[in-house]
């Protein structure tokens, strides 16, 4: 394989991950979004913004994130021990039944796509199924293979996840299509910098403290009227 389709094909995984298409079930789940607007926290474009924006700096760059790029790297040396103790924290850290079920979902459906792909070693999708897979650690699992930079596997991360935020706006407020981008947008010029926090994050500093996120997403249990998983 020449330098450039090698390239070429490690760029096009890191699409396909970060692609609404990818069968794992993202779509379904607004992370308490859908509560916050329930609750009149978030109502138009603007408060949509301002809460992603927040979700992205207090939660995924000094939660999720941290966890990925840790994960990335212990998948790379293949330590064991290392990955079962990250594995432990994302479980330990999940603040109501909906937000566990979530990373757990996801991470069991993102590990049945990666069987089916020539991407990683059977004996790490073993070791991986016995972690009680979720969603950070499988993610961090496919881009750990190759030559990827850890800063473009956490970049194609976040912009997943804004992706899918952004469309759970759209979809609970409701917001149109215009708005959307806008606030895409926006999220993408932030990435960068949750990115550099993600990356700077020690294990100590590693947390996943929003209270306000765990009440909501508690209320959205027993909400009556629900578009999504969480």
């Amino acid at each position: 394989m020449s330098a450039v389709t090698h390239s070429a094909s490690r760029f096009l995984l890191l699409l396909q991950l970060a692609s609404p298409a990818l069968p794992v079930g993202g779509f379904s789940y607004s992370e308490a979004l859908e509560s916050a607007v329930d609750q009149g926290w978030v109502k138009d474009e603007s408060s949509a913004k301002a809460w992603l924006i927040d979700h992205l700096h207090l939660i995924q760059a000094r939660s999720e994130m941290p966890l990925v790029h840790e994960a990335i790297k212990a998948w790379r040396s293949f330590d064991q021990e290392r990955l079962k103790a990250l594995s432990e924290w994302a479980l330990q850290t999940r603040e109501t039944s909906e937000i566990k079920l979530q990373t757990e979902q996801m991470g069991r459906s993102l590990l049945i796509w990666l069987k089916n792909q020539d991407i990683v070693s059977i004996e790490k999708i073993d070791f991986c199924s016995e972690l009680s897979p979720t969603w950070p650690m499988v993610f961090a699992l496919c881009v750990s293979e190759g030559e990827t930079p850890p800063q473009e596997g956490l970049m194609t991360f976040a912009f997943s996840w804004a992706e899918n935020m952004v469309q759970a706006a759209m979809k609970s407020i409701p917001l149109g299509q215009k708005s959307g981008q806008s606030i895409l947008s926006a999220l993408s010029q932030e990435i960068p910098n949750a990115i550099q926090t993600a990356m700077n994050t020690s294990d100590p500093e590693r947390q996943s403290f929003a209270p306000h996120l765990a009440i909501l997403s508690a209320l959205h249990e027993t909400q009556y009227s629900r578009l999504f998983r969480s």
